[in-house]
């Protein structure tokens, strides 16, 4: 581990030039879970790159859908700032997939939307049990 000199100070990095530009997405059947996430979102799938299966979002970021048999998936979150216009049909979409969307992070709101930050959101599981969230407003940090 570098010691503490070696290790440039916060004020030192340029944070407008860092931007996560993918990140892997672990499924039990990549295929199955990309197809579902970008028929969600209204994206398409790409083509395979290497062992990955990506979904590419309008800011430049990627979900690299990697297919993971081995052992249990451990669900993460992934949250998706979405246009307010196309929230409705997000919503529509789950609907006719059969998944249940929440309002709340713990699912226990079923069927509803929130109304944070002036917006509206909502949060699903997808295939593999990660915890989804579409949201039209980002959240107001401190």
């Amino acid at each position: 581990m570098p010691n503490e000199q070696q290790i440039p100070h916060a004020s030192e990095l340029p944070a407008a030039s860092v931007q996560l530009n993918h990140t892997a997405v672990y499924a039990s059947d990549r295929h199955l879970s990309a197809e579902f996430m970008a028929a969600v979102l209204g994206l398409k799938v790409g083509a395979p790159f290497g062992p990955f299966l990506p979904v590419d979002l309008g800011n430049g970021v990627t979900l690299d859908y990697y297919e993971k048999r081995d052992e249990p998936i451990q669900s993460q979150h992934y949250a998706f700032l979405v246009p307010d216009g196309q929230f409705d049909a997000m919503i529509d979409r789950l609907e006719a997939l059969g998944v249940t969307y929440y309002a709340d992070p713990r699912h226990t709101e079923p069927g509803r939307v929130n109304s944070l930050f002036g917006g509206r959101g909502a949060y699903f599981t997808d295939p593999d049990g990660h915890n989804m969230e579409i949201m039209t407003r980002p959240y107001v940090r401190p």
